[in-house]
């Protein structure tokens, strides 16, 4: 298989480009910015410009199309709602509609975000979605436009993105933020009234492949079975590195006055990815165990 992966250069995407050539897969890589360290075709890339894209996934002759491009800065899309549209929805349904000409697949991520997080259970594929921020709003476009452009897409919504990039095994986000932080000796405050379930890159990586080898289309999440407020995710982390757990303090969402709303739960339920594959996703303590050595810098 060959893959054309937009936004190598980000964390998913370079974990879904590293998993593509683990697997033994050819990968062009489009980045926006700074290109990765992989040793393949890149090719600088602003996903708006699509007429490159289309023109960059017909010379190569690629058999699937994995866009991990996004405008995910969710404070900075209150204040660039075009922008935010462009890259999350107007631009990936263009490609979409590029892939269904070509008849061959396409896959889109999405995000929790697009759910209002007014909820004590978890969020099924099926329910409503109603994001309270720009971000979340942009991202729900970019579904149904994918979608109107691709019937047979595949759109996979993940929750709180963390995990070790593809290209340098460095940890990056949260875990790296906290495990820093603690390493230090620096009190980390954290939230106690927002959970979520993390989606940890490597395994939304091989699980988005394991899902296109089954011929899956349509939308399904992408996320840990277990739900935690990130003050029991900083708690986590804290025992791997073996970090003093005094320095983690608690705090609420209204400590931080931020331009965009955060949902209060945006759990999401991964029983229809499970059934699909057969098998289970994995909990937040398997998915840091998966991330032992990222995380060997910051151990006492």
């Amino acid at each position: 298989m060959y893959a054309f992966v937009i936004g190598a250069n980000g964390l998913l995407g370079s974990a879904v480009v590293q998993t593509l050539r683990e697997q033994g897969h050819d990968v062009v890589g489009g980045y926006h910015s700074a290109a990765p360290a992989f040793d393949c075709p890149l090719h600088q890339v602003d996903i708006t410009d699509t007429e490159w894209v289309v023109e960059l996934l017909d010379e190569y002759g690629v058999d699937v199309v994995i866009n991990c491009a996004a405008y995910t800065d969710v404070d900075g899309c209150e204040s660039n709602p075009e922008l935010a549209n462009a890259v999350n929805a107007v631009a990936p349904s263009t490609i979409a509609g590029a892939c269904r000409d070509r008849e061959i697949p396409f896959v889109h991520y999405s995000t929790d975000y697009v759910f209002d997080g007014e909820t004590d259970t978890f969020y099924e594929e099926a329910d409503d979605a109603s994001p309270i921020q720009e971000y979340g709003r942009s991202k729900l476009a970019g579904e149904h436009a994918v979608r109107e452009a691709n019937a047979e897409a595949l759109i996979l919504r993940l929750s709180f993105v963390y995990g070790a990039r593809g290209d340098t095994g460095d940890l990056v986000g949260f875990p790296q933020w906290v495990a820093s932080t603690l390493a230090a000796g620096d009190t980390v405050p954290l939230f106690t009234d927002q959970a979520m379930t993390p989606s940890r890159a490597g395994n939304v990586a091989a699980t988005t492949l394991e899902l296109l080898d089954a011929g899956a289309s349509g939308i399904f999440h992408v996320a840990s079975q277990s739900a935690v407020t990130p003050y029991e995710f900083g708690e986590a982390i804290c025992e791997v590195i073996a970090g003093d757990e005094t320095l983690i303090e608690s705090s609420v969402m209204a400590d931080l006055d931020r331009p965009a709303a955060r949902p209060r739960r945006s759990c999401l339920d991964v029983s229809k990815l499970e059934n699909k594959l057969g098998r289970s996703q994995p909990t937040l303590d398997a998915d840091l165990g998966a991330l032992e050595a990222a995380f060997s810098d910051y151990s006492s």
